[in-house]
C-alpha cells in the first residue's frame, strides 16, 4: 500500500511538473499555458482600468473579486511549481533543490507577483492609500509572460551571449555622458547659471544630447557651448545606437545557431 502511494505521489509530481513547463506536456499543458497568460493580461489591464477613479469606484467589487481570484491562481502556479520543481533531475532533492529552484529569475518573479497582495492585505489593510499603491505592484505580473515567450526567451540568450559587449559599449557611453556633461558645465556655467548650475543638472542635457532627442530646455548658448555640442551629438549618433547593433548580432547569431523550424540547437 505504502509502495503505492509513493508510486502515485511520484507520478502526479512528475505531471504536474510536465503541465507546468512550458513547451511541454502537450495539449493541457499549453491550454495551461494559455490560461495563465491570459491571467496576466487581464491582471495588466485590470491595473490601467483601476487607476480611473470612477470607474474603479463603480466596479470595485469586480475588481477586487478578480484580484482574488488572479492571486488564487498564481499562487497555485507558485506552489504547485515549487512542490513539483523535484522530478526535475538538477531539483531532486527535496529541500536544497527546491530552495535552488526558487531562487531562478522567474520563480521569484512568481513569488513576487503575489506577495504584495498578502503584504497589502495582512500588514496595510489599515492605510488605503498604501493599498492603492500597492495594486501597481501587480505590474510584476506582466514580467510572468516571459515564461511563456519564445521571442522573449531567445533575447534573454542573446543578452547572456552579448552581455562583455553590452557592458563594454554601456561602460563607454556613461564615459562620454559624464566627460561631455561635465565639459559643457565648465563652458556653459557662467552663461547660463540656471540650465548648468551644476554637473548633474547638466547630465540632463547630456542625456538629451547623445539620444538625439532634443527637447531644447537646455542648450548652449556660447560659441564654444555649440562646438561641444554639436561633436557630442555626432559622436553621440554612432555610439548610443551601439548597443542596438550588438544585439542585432547576437539576434543573427543565435538564429543561425538554431533549426527554424523547431527551435533546437544545431549540431
Amino acid at each position: 500500500m505504502l509502495r503505492h502511494f509513493r508510486t502515485q505521489y511520484r507520478d502526479a509530481r512528475r505531471s504536474t511538473h510536465l503541465l507546468l513547463t512550458v513547451g511541454k506536456g502537450g495539449p493541457a499543458a499549453r491550454a495551461i499555458d494559455w490560461t495563465i497568460a491570459a491571467f496576466i493580461a487581464c491582471n495588466v489591464v485590470a491595473v490601467v482600468c483601476g487607476t480611473v477613479d470612477p470607474l474603479f469606484t463603480r466596479y470595485q467589487a469586480v475588481f477586487y473579486t478578480f484580484e482574488l481570484l488572479s492571486v488564487a491562481v498564481f499562487t497555485a502556479e507558485y506552489v504547485l511549481r515549487v512542490w513539483s520543481a523535484t522530478a526535475a533531475e538538477e531539483y531532486d532533492h527535496p529541500i536544497f533543490g527546491r530552495l535552488r529552484f526558487m531562487t531562478r529569475p522567474a520563480v521569484v518573479i512568481d513569488l513576487l507577483a503575489v506577495v504584495p497582495f498578502y503584504l497589502g492585505t495582512v500588514v496595510f489593510a489599515s492605510d488605503l492609500r498604501v493599498l492603492r499603491a500597492v495594486r501597481l505592484f501587480r505590474f510584476l505580473r506582466l514580467f510572468k509572460l516571459a515564461r511563456y515567450s519564445r521571442s522573449v526567451a531567445r533575447f534573454e540568450r542573446v543578452a547572456k551571449r552579448k552581455t562583455g559587449d553590452l557592458i563594454v559599449a554601456i561602460a563607454g557611453t556613461s564615459l562620454l555622458l559624464t566627460l561631455a556633461s561635465s565639459l559643457m558645465y565648465f563652458v556653459e556655467h557662467d552663461a547660463q547659471p540656471e540650465g548648468f548650475a551644476n554637473i548633474p543638472a547638466a547630465l540632463w542635457w547630456g542625456v538629451v544630447t547623445l539620444t538625439t532627442v532634443g527637447y531644447g530646455d537646455v542648450y548652449p548658448v556660447t560659441p564654444l557651448g555649440k562646438l561641444l555640442s554639436a561633436t557630442v551629438a555626432v559622436l553621440g549618433t554612432g555610439l548610443v545606437a551601439l548597443p542596438a547593433s550588438i544585439l542585432a548580432s547576437g539576434f543573427t547569431a543565435d538564429a543561425a545557431d538554431r533549426c527554424p523550424n523547431c527551435g533546437h540547437d544545431l549540431d
